[in-house]
């Protein structure tokens, strides 16, 4: 398991790396596409054609839906390095998150049945946080409400963020129940390990 753990650290700090050097041609390239569709470099030059041709295609499926959502092209460059960051983090997270559960896991093996108790309510509490951020995430970026993920997350958490909606009132446009439900999973979690 230490040797599992090991790659996982290896290739967490490549990624880094990597991920570091991408994001930053992504920004170079971003910001060079700005300057020519605001017209800071020639448009109609050389280098703005092998910017049309190279690099646009990349930008083109983030700039159809921020014109579908009636944004301004010209913005384009800086929403792909956006999501191309937030993809980076996401990414990098979920590597985190897997090579800390097989931690987790290999240390609470060894602690017999409390071990294996301790182990489930971890597990079972960790996908209820992860569907709680993801149903947050998605409610930023609203995508079908028919997708499979979607329905998902729903399913993990509207049986007990339905209750302390009728409870906690929101914030002017903010619903803060997902943030006082994040936080009662821990203390409930934190209680029930406390049980073993």
């Amino acid at each position: 398991m230490s040797a599992l753990l090991y790659g996982l650290d290896y290739l967490a700090n490549a990624l880094r790396g990597g991920f570091l050097a991408f994001a930053a041609a992504v920004a170079l390239f971003c910001v060079l596409d700005w300057m020519v569709r605001t017209r800071r470099i020639n448009p109609f030059g050389a280098f703005a054609g092998f910017l049309r041709s190279n690099i646009r295609p990349f930008i083109a499926p983030v700039e159809r839906r921020l014109l579908r959502s009636g944004g301004n092209p010209a913005a384009a460059p800086w929403w792909t390095l956006v999501v191309v960051v937030l993809a980076g983090i996401v990414l990098l997270s979920v590597l985190d998150f897997v090579r800390e559960q097989l931690a987790i896991t290999a240390v609470m093996l060894d602690g017999g049945p409390t071990g294996y108790y301790r182990l489930v309510v971890s597990w079972v509490f960790g996908i209820l946080r992860l569907a709680l951020i993801g149903r947050v995430l998605l409610s930023w970026v609203r995508p079908s409400p028919f997708a499979w993920y979607v329905r998902a997350s729903y399913a993990l958490t509207e049986w007990y963020l339905r209750p302390l909606r009728g409870i906690i009132p929101l914030f002017g446009m903010i619903d803060v129940t997902p943030l006082i439900a994040y936080i009662l999973l821990g203390v409930v979690q934190g209680f029930l390990v406390r049980l073993a």
